[in-house]
């Protein structure tokens, strides 16, 4: 299943019920993920919050580890949501995993509140990124 750029009513529900088991006691602030894979394969994430905040890990970075554990190496989509009054975005320690982990196309389905949805891409939202190409060789 490739649903790059048409967002999915099933997989919005689902990164909302992903949300409803983040562990968010210290900012409440919860959010879910759902992964896709380029063979339709999904992995969800949520926010798991320790109160050595350094450790906390948000759903994105759980999402992509998850695949990646298991050997997935090519993402298509990202469906992501929060507790926010408006879109909720990957932080700039998301944005910088994801653009190495899944590259600068991946569609990011962002949803709001209301269910409504907007889409942009890794690259959108890291224009300038830092990359392996950076390093000393």
């Amino acid at each position: 299943m490739n649903t790059t750029g048409h967002p999915s009513e099933r997989l919005i529900n689902l990164a909302r019920t992903i949300q409803s088991k983040a562990r968010a006691p210290f900012s409440l602030f919860r959010v879910g993920a759902v992964l896709v894979t380029s063979s339709g394969a999904l992995y969800t994430g949520c926010n798991i919050e320790n109160s050595s905040y350094s450790l906390t890990i948000c759903a994105e970075r759980v999402a992509i580890f998850k695949a990646i554990s298991e050997g997935e190496t090519t993402f298509t989509d990202l469906y992501l949501c929060g507790d926010a009054p408006a879109w909720t975005h990957p932080c700039g320690a998301c944005r910088q995993v994801l653009m190495d982990l899944a590259g600068p196309d991946l569609a990011i389905h962002l949803i709001h509140r209301d269910n409504s949805v907007r889409t942009v891409t890794c690259s959108d939202l890291l224009p300038d990124h830092f990359s392996a190409s950076d390093l000393p060789s």
